[in-house]
């Protein structure tokens, strides 16, 4: 007679997508691997980008669980959508915004005024459109009246990590960057200046209306919020929020 061995199925693993912008994914990283170590049945898929883009995602129908933004505009507008309940909504980090340069510093930039000086010729910057970075730089310059006198300069990037890259490639003579980006340039990318804003530049986490499961996603959140998450969020030179 033949024996039949019976086979245990292997558990399902379940699948969450965090949308989260790209200034956020060193730190997203880690606390996706300590979440997959307490939640081993679980994979985060990590998606990350502009915060507008991740936006516009989401609206044209992307299946997201978890959005995280580095500015709240974008998540109001999801709230104003229908996409996420206003109750749901989390700040969990803040940040500030810097003019950098490369450590060759080619053109001797000291301060922001330096941008106007004929001999410097492309500064890096987000897309204005899609990146709370260059937002953020758009608005602080204007109040500043310096947005007029160097707009023609600016190379335009799509993600902070672009920016850094080309500030640390010498691409681009300075740029403005997050502060906690200093840390992506290591020794290659330095401080100038941080710029003067109205409102400090903050991080908004929120679990989709649309998310098959709201329970792991709101776990994950959870993991962000906690003080766990929070060391994390201060370990990649964000500002934690509690």
């Amino acid at each position: 007679m033949i024996s039949l061995s019976v086979i245990t199925p292997v558990s399902a693993v379940d699948e969450l997508v965090v949308s989260a912008a790209a200034s956020l994914t060193e730190a997203f990283n880690e606390i996706k691997s300590e979440f997959e170590k307490e939640n081993p049945n679980v994979r985060i898929v990590a998606n990350y980008a502009a915060s507008g883009a991740l936006f516009r995602q989401i609206q044209q129908g992307a299946p997201v669980d978890v959005y995280a933004s580095a500015n709240v505009d974008w998540m109001e507008e999801l709230i104003n959508l229908k996409l996420v309940d206003s109750r749901d909504t989390a700040i969990f980090a803040h940040n500030d915004l810097v003019l950098a340069v490369s450590s060759a510093n080619q053109h001797n930039i000291s301060n922001l005024h330096d941008l106007k000086n004929p001999e410097v010729r492309r500064i890096g910057i987000g897309n204005p459109a899609t990146m709370p970075a260059g937002q953020y730089a758009m608005r602080s310059l204007k109040n500043m009246g310096l947005w007029k006198d160097i707009e023609s300069k600016f190379i335009y990037g799509e993600t902070v990590i672009q920016i850094v890259s080309y500030i640390r490639r010498n691409e681009v003579d300075a740029g403005f960057i997050f502060a906690s980006d200093l840390k992506r340039g290591g020794d290659e990318v330095f401080e100038i200046s941080r710029l003067s804003m109205q409102t400090r530049p903050t991080y908004s986490v929120a679990v989709l209306k649309q998310s098959r499961n709201q329970e792991l996603s709101q776990k994950f959140v959870d993991l962000v919020l906690s003080k766990t998450g929070q060391a994390i969020m201060e370990k990649y030179g964000f500002i934690r929020d509690r």
